[in-house]
């Protein structure tokens, strides 16, 4: 099976932000896009299962980013989900913050769809 087939969970407050993510992961090939608005909704979809990728917005509320990424490590059913972190954040603390928690891959915004192939490619290999 094609990795462009996994199903990728977008998860960011800003509903626009969503849509330039969507449409990047559609320019790469990615066609199964899921979206949560925040880190509440996207633990529940996750739970329903299904998902090969999550790429989440680092500062949401009510949960952010690295919270949902501690839910997912915490969980036994979704520890081994890819995880990829997106934020306008590059401190190198929050690097170290989210590699501590179990980050996969981290993109700071704003960035290409060649970034974002890179980053998807370091994590779940080649693509096609």
């Amino acid at each position: 099976m094609s990795k462009l087939n996994t199903k990728i969970l977008v998860v960011d407050d800003y509903s626009t932000m969503r849509k330039i993510v969507r449409n990047v992961l559609g320019q790469i090939g990615f066609s199964n896009v899921d979206e949560a608005g925040d880190g509440t909704a996207a633990l529940e979809k996750l739970k329903l299962g299904g998902y090969g990728l999550v790429i989440s917005d680092w500062n949401m509320e009510p949960m952010s980013g690295l919270e949902l990424l501690k839910s997912v490590r915490a969980n036994n059913a979704l520890k081994d989900t890819p995880f990829i972190m997106v934020t306008a954040e590059g401190k190198p603390e929050n690097v170290v913050t989210a590699k501590e928690a179990g980050v996969n891959n981290y993109i700071v915004k704003p960035f290409s769809p060649d970034v974002l192939k890179k980053k998807i490619e370091a994590v779940l290999g080649p693509l096609g």
